[in-house]
Protein backbone atom coordinates (compact mmCIF):
# COMPACT_ATOMS: atom_id res chain seq x y z
CA UNK A 1 0.00 0.00 0.00
CA UNK A 2 1.53 3.22 -1.07
CA UNK A 3 1.08 6.48 0.68
CA UNK A 4 1.09 9.77 -1.16
CA UNK A 5 3.37 12.28 0.41
CA UNK A 6 2.56 15.93 -0.05
CA UNK A 7 5.87 17.73 -0.39
CA UNK A 8 5.55 21.45 0.18
CA UNK A 9 8.26 23.43 -1.56
CA UNK A 10 9.00 26.96 -0.51
CA UNK A 11 9.35 29.36 -3.41
CA UNK A 12 12.51 31.46 -3.34
CA UNK A 13 12.03 35.05 -2.40
CA UNK A 14 12.53 37.72 -5.13
CA UNK A 15 15.74 38.94 -3.51
CA UNK A 16 17.10 35.37 -3.59
CA UNK A 17 16.36 35.14 -7.30
CA UNK A 18 18.16 38.46 -7.80
CA UNK A 19 21.26 37.26 -5.96
CA UNK A 20 21.30 33.97 -7.87
CA UNK A 21 20.97 35.77 -11.21
CA UNK A 22 23.72 38.19 -10.28
CA UNK A 23 26.00 35.31 -9.28
CA UNK A 24 25.60 33.82 -12.75
CA UNK A 25 26.61 37.03 -14.48
CA UNK A 26 30.01 37.29 -16.17
CA UNK A 27 32.60 38.79 -13.86
CA UNK A 28 33.21 41.83 -16.03
CA UNK A 29 31.27 43.63 -18.77
CA UNK A 30 31.68 43.25 -22.51
CA UNK A 31 32.16 46.46 -24.49
CA UNK A 32 31.69 46.72 -28.26
CA UNK A 33 33.49 49.77 -29.61
CA UNK A 34 34.16 51.21 -33.04
CA UNK A 35 34.15 54.54 -34.81
CA UNK A 36 30.75 55.97 -35.75
CA UNK A 37 29.24 54.32 -38.85
CA UNK A 38 31.65 51.40 -38.71
CA UNK A 39 29.18 48.55 -38.13
CA UNK A 40 28.87 48.64 -34.33
CA UNK A 41 25.05 48.60 -34.51
CA UNK A 42 25.05 45.61 -36.84
CA UNK A 43 27.50 43.78 -34.60
CA UNK A 44 25.39 44.64 -31.54
CA UNK A 45 22.22 43.24 -33.13
CA UNK A 46 23.95 40.01 -34.18
CA UNK A 47 25.65 39.50 -30.81
CA UNK A 48 22.39 40.00 -28.94
CA UNK A 49 20.86 37.20 -30.99
CA UNK A 50 22.87 34.88 -28.75
CA UNK A 51 20.80 33.83 -25.71
CA UNK A 52 23.75 34.36 -23.38
CA UNK A 53 24.52 37.93 -24.51
CA UNK A 54 22.50 40.95 -23.40
CA UNK A 55 24.29 44.18 -24.31
CA UNK A 56 22.81 47.64 -23.96
CA UNK A 57 22.70 49.95 -26.94
CA UNK A 58 24.67 53.18 -26.44
CA UNK A 59 23.90 53.68 -22.78
CA UNK A 60 26.86 56.10 -22.79
CA UNK A 61 26.96 56.20 -19.00
CA UNK A 62 30.74 56.63 -19.16
CA UNK A 63 30.21 60.03 -20.78
CA UNK A 64 28.32 61.17 -17.69
CA UNK A 65 31.21 60.75 -15.25
CA UNK A 66 30.86 64.42 -14.14
CA UNK A 67 27.40 63.51 -12.85
CA UNK A 68 28.96 61.04 -10.43
CA UNK A 69 31.81 63.16 -9.08
CA UNK A 70 29.81 63.71 -5.90
CA UNK A 71 28.09 60.76 -4.20
CA UNK A 72 24.51 60.56 -5.49
CA UNK A 73 21.91 58.04 -4.48
CA UNK A 74 19.97 56.25 -7.19
CA UNK A 75 16.92 58.48 -6.84
CA UNK A 76 19.18 61.40 -7.76
CA UNK A 77 21.15 60.06 -10.72
CA UNK A 78 18.50 57.85 -12.37
CA UNK A 79 16.32 60.73 -13.69
CA UNK A 80 19.42 62.55 -14.89
CA UNK A 81 20.81 59.52 -16.69
CA UNK A 82 17.52 58.73 -18.39
CA UNK A 83 16.98 62.33 -19.43
CA UNK A 84 20.36 62.32 -21.20
CA UNK A 85 19.53 59.78 -23.91
CA UNK A 86 16.61 57.72 -22.62
CA UNK A 87 18.78 54.74 -21.71
CA UNK A 88 16.46 53.41 -18.99
CA UNK A 89 13.35 54.05 -21.06
CA UNK A 90 14.78 52.52 -24.25
CA UNK A 91 15.93 49.38 -22.43
CA UNK A 92 12.81 49.19 -20.24
CA UNK A 93 14.90 49.26 -17.07
CA UNK A 94 12.94 49.13 -13.81
CA UNK A 95 14.33 52.07 -11.87
CA UNK A 96 12.64 50.85 -8.70
CA UNK A 97 14.73 47.67 -8.81
CA UNK A 98 18.00 49.60 -8.62
CA UNK A 99 19.14 49.78 -4.96
CA UNK A 100 18.96 53.28 -3.51
CA UNK A 101 22.53 53.05 -2.20
CA UNK A 102 24.01 52.51 -5.69
CA UNK A 103 26.70 55.20 -5.70
CA UNK A 104 29.37 55.88 -8.31
CA UNK A 105 29.43 55.44 -12.07
CA UNK A 106 30.85 51.87 -12.18
CA UNK A 107 28.22 50.64 -9.73
CA UNK A 108 25.46 52.47 -11.59
CA UNK A 109 26.56 50.98 -14.89
CA UNK A 110 26.76 47.50 -13.41
CA UNK A 111 23.24 47.70 -11.94
CA UNK A 112 21.65 48.99 -15.14
CA UNK A 113 23.56 46.70 -17.52
CA UNK A 114 23.02 43.56 -15.47
CA UNK A 115 19.32 44.25 -15.07
CA UNK A 116 18.99 44.52 -18.84
CA UNK A 117 20.90 41.26 -19.39
CA UNK A 118 18.80 39.46 -16.77
CA UNK A 119 15.60 40.42 -18.61
CA UNK A 120 16.52 38.07 -21.46
CA UNK A 121 18.16 35.49 -19.21
CA UNK A 122 21.64 36.43 -20.45
CA UNK A 123 24.81 36.16 -18.40
CA UNK A 124 27.05 38.41 -20.48
CA UNK A 125 26.33 42.07 -19.83
CA UNK A 126 27.81 45.28 -21.11
CA UNK A 127 27.28 47.91 -23.77
CA UNK A 128 27.90 48.80 -27.36
CA UNK A 129 28.84 52.40 -28.11
CA UNK A 130 31.10 54.17 -30.60
CA UNK A 131 31.33 57.02 -28.10
CA UNK A 132 33.69 54.90 -25.99
CA UNK A 133 36.40 54.99 -28.67
CA UNK A 134 38.62 57.37 -26.70
CA UNK A 135 37.93 56.17 -23.16
CA UNK A 136 38.41 52.40 -23.35
CA UNK A 137 41.26 52.46 -20.86
CA UNK A 138 39.13 54.41 -18.42
CA UNK A 139 36.55 51.66 -18.75
CA UNK A 140 39.29 49.10 -18.09
CA UNK A 141 40.27 51.02 -14.94
CA UNK A 142 36.69 50.86 -13.70
CA UNK A 143 36.24 47.24 -14.77
CA UNK A 144 39.54 45.30 -14.69
CA UNK A 145 37.75 42.14 -15.86
CA UNK A 146 36.13 43.82 -18.86
CA UNK A 147 36.42 42.43 -22.37
CA UNK A 148 36.59 44.64 -25.45
CA UNK A 149 35.53 43.98 -29.03
CA UNK A 150 36.91 46.64 -31.38
CA UNK A 151 35.62 46.84 -34.95
CA UNK A 152 37.55 48.68 -37.68
CA UNK A 153 36.42 50.08 -41.01
CA UNK A 154 38.15 51.93 -43.83
CA UNK A 155 38.26 55.60 -42.65
CA UNK A 156 37.05 56.71 -46.10
CA UNK A 157 34.00 54.45 -45.83
CA UNK A 158 33.35 55.79 -42.32
CA UNK A 159 33.34 59.33 -43.70
CA UNK A 160 31.12 58.31 -46.61
CA UNK A 161 28.61 56.78 -44.23
CA UNK A 162 28.67 59.88 -42.01
CA UNK A 163 27.94 62.10 -45.02
CA UNK A 164 24.99 59.91 -46.03
CA UNK A 165 23.68 59.81 -42.46
CA UNK A 166 23.96 63.60 -42.22
CA UNK A 167 21.26 63.96 -44.88
CA UNK A 168 18.66 62.81 -42.34
CA UNK A 169 20.39 63.03 -38.95
CA UNK A 170 21.15 66.45 -37.40
CA UNK A 171 23.66 64.79 -35.06
CA UNK A 172 25.82 63.64 -37.96
CA UNK A 173 25.29 66.94 -39.77
CA UNK A 174 27.24 68.82 -37.11
CA UNK A 175 30.31 70.71 -38.39
CA UNK A 176 33.54 68.78 -38.11
CA UNK A 177 32.10 65.27 -37.93
CA UNK A 178 34.41 64.10 -40.72
CA UNK A 179 37.51 65.29 -38.85
CA UNK A 180 36.19 63.87 -35.57
CA UNK A 181 35.87 60.48 -37.25
CA UNK A 182 39.14 60.58 -39.19
CA UNK A 183 41.37 61.49 -36.26
CA UNK A 184 39.12 59.47 -33.99
CA UNK A 185 40.29 56.33 -35.81
CA UNK A 186 43.86 57.12 -34.81
CA UNK A 187 42.78 57.83 -31.23
CA UNK A 188 40.93 54.53 -31.05
CA UNK A 189 44.07 52.77 -32.31
CA UNK A 190 46.06 54.29 -29.45
CA UNK A 191 43.44 53.18 -26.94
CA UNK A 192 43.31 49.64 -28.34
CA UNK A 193 47.10 49.30 -28.35
CA UNK A 194 47.28 50.49 -24.76
CA UNK A 195 44.65 47.92 -23.76
CA UNK A 196 46.74 45.18 -25.37
CA UNK A 197 49.90 46.37 -23.61
CA UNK A 198 48.20 46.31 -20.22
CA UNK A 199 47.01 42.76 -20.82
CA UNK A 200 43.31 43.50 -21.19
CA UNK A 201 41.09 41.07 -23.11
CA UNK A 202 40.74 42.60 -26.58
CA UNK A 203 39.35 41.13 -29.80
CA UNK A 204 39.69 43.17 -32.99
CA UNK A 205 37.92 42.60 -36.31
CA UNK A 206 37.27 44.26 -39.64
CA UNK A 207 33.83 45.43 -40.76
CA UNK A 208 34.39 43.87 -44.20
CA UNK A 209 34.94 40.44 -42.62
CA UNK A 210 31.76 40.79 -40.56
CA UNK A 211 29.49 41.45 -43.55
CA UNK A 212 31.21 39.05 -45.96
CA UNK A 213 31.77 36.12 -43.60
CA UNK A 214 29.59 36.60 -40.53
CA UNK A 215 29.70 32.95 -39.41
CA UNK A 216 33.47 32.71 -39.05
CA UNK A 217 33.74 36.25 -37.73
CA UNK A 218 31.12 35.71 -35.04
CA UNK A 219 32.48 32.26 -34.21
CA UNK A 220 35.83 33.87 -33.46
CA UNK A 221 34.08 36.41 -31.22
CA UNK A 222 32.27 33.63 -29.36
CA UNK A 223 35.59 31.85 -28.84
CA UNK A 224 36.99 35.08 -27.43
CA UNK A 225 34.04 35.49 -25.06
CA UNK A 226 34.10 31.82 -24.10
CA UNK A 227 30.68 30.70 -25.33
CA UNK A 228 29.56 28.42 -28.19
CA UNK A 229 28.46 29.98 -31.47
CA UNK A 230 24.69 30.14 -31.93
CA UNK A 231 23.37 29.92 -35.54
CA UNK A 232 20.85 32.67 -34.80
CA UNK A 233 23.76 35.12 -34.78
CA UNK A 234 24.10 34.69 -38.53
CA UNK A 235 20.84 36.53 -39.20
CA UNK A 236 18.98 39.68 -38.27
CA UNK A 237 15.69 37.82 -38.45
CA UNK A 238 13.68 38.46 -35.26
CA UNK A 239 16.56 40.47 -33.73
CA UNK A 240 15.54 42.79 -30.91
CA UNK A 241 16.36 46.33 -32.05
CA UNK A 242 13.89 48.13 -29.80
CA UNK A 243 16.66 50.05 -27.99
CA UNK A 244 18.12 51.45 -31.23
CA UNK A 245 17.27 55.05 -32.04
CA UNK A 246 14.87 55.74 -34.89
CA UNK A 247 16.34 57.30 -38.00
CA UNK A 248 16.92 56.56 -41.66
CA UNK A 249 20.63 55.94 -41.06
CA UNK A 250 19.67 52.83 -39.03
CA UNK A 251 17.56 51.32 -41.82
CA UNK A 252 20.12 48.63 -42.67
CA UNK A 253 20.50 47.30 -39.13
CA UNK A 254 16.71 47.27 -38.81
CA UNK A 255 16.33 45.16 -41.94
CA UNK A 256 16.46 41.36 -42.07
CA UNK A 257 19.52 40.90 -44.30
CA UNK A 258 23.25 41.45 -43.82
CA UNK A 259 24.33 43.36 -46.91
CA UNK A 260 27.99 42.96 -47.86
CA UNK A 261 28.30 45.20 -50.92
CA UNK A 262 26.08 47.90 -52.33
CA UNK A 263 26.80 50.00 -55.38
CA UNK A 264 26.20 53.57 -54.29
CA UNK A 265 27.10 56.96 -55.76
CA UNK A 266 30.30 58.53 -54.47
CA UNK A 267 29.53 61.16 -51.82
CA UNK A 268 33.03 61.83 -50.54
CA UNK A 269 34.23 65.27 -51.70
CA UNK A 270 37.58 65.10 -53.57
CA UNK A 271 39.38 67.21 -50.97
CA UNK A 272 38.19 65.01 -48.08
CA UNK A 273 39.02 61.85 -50.03
CA UNK A 274 42.55 63.15 -50.60
CA UNK A 275 42.92 64.06 -46.92
CA UNK A 276 41.83 60.62 -45.79
CA UNK A 277 44.28 58.98 -48.19
CA UNK A 278 47.14 61.19 -47.00
CA UNK A 279 46.47 60.17 -43.42
CA UNK A 280 46.23 56.49 -44.37
CA UNK A 281 49.65 56.71 -46.05
CA UNK A 282 51.10 58.49 -43.02
CA UNK A 283 49.65 55.97 -40.56
CA UNK A 284 50.84 53.01 -42.60
CA UNK A 285 54.38 54.38 -42.44
CA UNK A 286 53.99 54.65 -38.67
CA UNK A 287 52.70 51.08 -38.34
CA UNK A 288 54.93 49.40 -40.93
CA UNK A 289 52.01 48.92 -43.30
CA UNK A 290 49.91 46.96 -40.79
CA UNK A 291 47.30 49.65 -40.08
CA UNK A 292 44.82 50.81 -41.30
CA UNK A 293 43.66 47.55 -42.87
CA UNK A 294 41.48 47.40 -46.01
CA UNK A 295 41.88 51.11 -46.73
CA UNK A 296 42.10 51.98 -50.42
CA UNK A 297 44.70 54.56 -51.48
CA UNK A 298 45.32 56.07 -54.90
CA UNK A 299 48.75 55.75 -56.51
CA UNK A 300 51.28 58.46 -55.76
CA UNK A 301 49.58 59.87 -52.65
CA UNK A 302 51.99 61.57 -50.26
CA UNK A 303 51.60 61.31 -46.47
CA UNK A 304 49.91 64.07 -44.51
CA UNK A 305 52.38 66.84 -43.82
CA UNK A 306 53.41 68.05 -40.38
CA UNK A 307 51.58 71.33 -41.00
CA UNK A 308 48.36 69.57 -41.99
CA UNK A 309 48.53 67.18 -39.04
CA UNK A 310 49.18 70.00 -36.58
CA UNK A 311 46.33 72.17 -37.89
CA UNK A 312 43.92 69.23 -37.90
CA UNK A 313 44.98 68.18 -34.40
CA UNK A 314 44.28 71.66 -33.02
CA UNK A 315 40.85 71.78 -34.66
CA UNK A 316 40.07 68.25 -33.51
CA UNK A 317 40.94 69.09 -29.92
CA UNK A 318 38.66 72.11 -30.03
CA UNK A 319 35.80 70.00 -31.36
CA UNK A 320 36.34 67.28 -28.76
CA UNK A 321 36.65 69.86 -25.99
CA UNK A 322 33.21 71.11 -26.91
CA UNK A 323 31.87 67.53 -27.00
CA UNK A 324 33.26 66.80 -23.55
CA UNK A 325 31.99 70.07 -22.12
CA UNK A 326 28.36 69.20 -22.88
CA UNK A 327 28.12 66.37 -20.27
CA UNK A 328 29.78 68.62 -17.68
CA UNK A 329 27.20 71.35 -18.27
CA UNK A 330 24.42 68.77 -18.33
CA UNK A 331 25.41 67.50 -14.89
CA UNK A 332 24.87 71.02 -13.53
CA UNK A 333 21.64 71.89 -15.35
CA UNK A 334 18.30 71.06 -13.67
CA UNK A 335 16.33 68.38 -15.50
CA UNK A 336 13.34 70.65 -16.34
CA UNK A 337 15.69 73.10 -18.06
CA UNK A 338 17.32 70.30 -20.05
CA UNK A 339 13.95 68.80 -21.01
CA UNK A 340 12.73 72.18 -22.24
CA UNK A 341 15.87 72.52 -24.33
CA UNK A 342 15.36 69.04 -25.78
CA UNK A 343 11.72 69.78 -26.60
CA UNK A 344 12.67 72.96 -28.44
CA UNK A 345 15.50 71.21 -30.28
CA UNK A 346 13.30 68.27 -31.21
CA UNK A 347 10.56 70.58 -32.50
CA UNK A 348 13.07 72.51 -34.58
CA UNK A 349 14.53 69.33 -36.09
CA UNK A 350 11.12 67.86 -36.81
CA UNK A 351 10.15 71.01 -38.70
CA UNK A 352 13.38 70.81 -40.67
CA UNK A 353 12.98 67.10 -41.48
CA UNK A 354 10.45 65.36 -43.66
CA UNK A 355 7.69 63.43 -41.86
CA UNK A 356 9.01 60.19 -40.37
CA UNK A 357 12.67 61.16 -40.66
CA UNK A 358 13.28 62.78 -37.28
CA UNK A 359 15.08 60.79 -34.61
CA UNK A 360 13.17 59.61 -31.57
CA UNK A 361 16.01 60.67 -29.31
CA UNK A 362 17.90 63.85 -30.11
CA UNK A 363 21.49 63.50 -29.03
Amino acid sequence: MSTAVDIKMESPRPEQNLRQASAQMSQGPLFVVGMWRSGTSLLYALLNQHPQIGLMYESDLALLSPLFLLPRKSSSWIPKVDSWNGVLTRHKIDAAAIPENTVGLPNAFREVAQQYARKKGATIWGCKSPNYYDCMNQLADWFPDAKFIVIWRDPADVCRSIIRAAEKSPWFARPGMDLRALLGCRRMKEEADQLVRRGAAVHQLQYDDLVRDPVNTLTAICDFIGIPFDPKMNSLEDADRSAIYNGAHHSMVKSTAIVANRERPEVLPPDLKSKVERYVVFWRRQYAGKWPVNAAVSDGVLPASLFERTADRVRHRLLRSFDLTVPVLYSLVPIPVWQKYRQLKSRHQQLAAKPGESEAVIR
